[in-house]
């Protein structure tokens, strides 16, 4: 099998050529196109395509979101924060406004299918974003695969194609199994021919029917206050990053 050609679309990002590093280190040199120097066309002969972070709304991120909807099901496609956003926005979601977290570590639960494929359960990831894709909004060609103690949504898969989106970032050096989940994507990029769309990987089964949207999560007591919060807790933030995600 032949080596896997990838490309990254770049909203201006300062995190692109962080993933850039690890996509290298992991696998082929990725080819980087600024969002508004290229069309959705150009990359079709590709067999993956990540979508960056960025600032602002998918709105502002250039092709992004036309490229998931041209591309899907012949490329195989991973947005990484604004990108999953734009994922979401293509397939009909909202993304509306949330709590920022910027520069914040968070547990994240996901249900082991597609890039988090054999990832820790849970496991800590670092978050740079206001925006988030709105749960009830989520149409049926998607599946929530990730999400924190409270039920935002951080991760979605197409349940036929091999697109992806997680809304943390996992070329984060705070991200555990970061590298664990580019190099997963990278192994759905390798069953892709980018030229004609051939031997795509099959779907991950969807949960069954009646799993619940996000797993219940365990509570513990804080002893000062008596009330409860849960368990595992989220990492205190840390500095952010200039020119960071939205």
């Amino acid at each position: 099998m032949s080596e896997p050609r990838l490309a990254i679309i770049d909203n201006y990002d300062s995190f692109t050529y962080n993933l850039v590093q690890y996509l290298a280190e992991l696998g082929p040199m990725p080819d980087v196109f600024r969002n508004d120097e290229v069309s959705p066309g150009e990359l079709a002969s590709y067999s993956g395509l990540v979508i960056s972070p960025g600032p602002g709304a998918p709105g502002e991120a250039g092709i992004s979101t036309q490229a998931i909807r041209d591309l899907s099901g012949k490329v195989a496609i991973l947005g990484v924060c604004l990108g999953h956003q734009c994922m979401g926005e293509a397939f009909g979601g909202r993304v509306v406004r949330n709590e920022p977290a910027h520069g914040k570590t968070s547990w994240i639960r996901h249900d082991n299918s597609g890039v988090l494929a054999g990832v820790s359960d849970p496991f800590e990831a670092t978050r740079y974003h206001s925006l988030i894709v709105e749960r009830s909004s989520i149409p049926e060609e998607l599946v929530v695969t990730a999400w924190t103690a409270d039920g935002t949504v951080m991760g979605l898969r197409h349940a036929k194609h091999p697109t992806y989106g997680v809304q943390f970032h996992p070329e984060s050096v705070l991200t555990k199994e970061g590298k664990k989940i580019l190099a997963n994507f990278i192994r759905r990029c390798s069953r892709v021919d980018g030229a004609t769309g051939s031997s795509l990987p099959s779907p991950d089964p969807s949960p069954p029917v009646g799993t619940p949207p996000f797993a219940p999560t365990r509570a513990r007591v804080d002893e000062a206050s008596g009330s409860t919060v849960p368990s595992p807790d989220p990492s205190p933030p840390v500095g952010r990053v200039p020119g960071a995600s939205n």
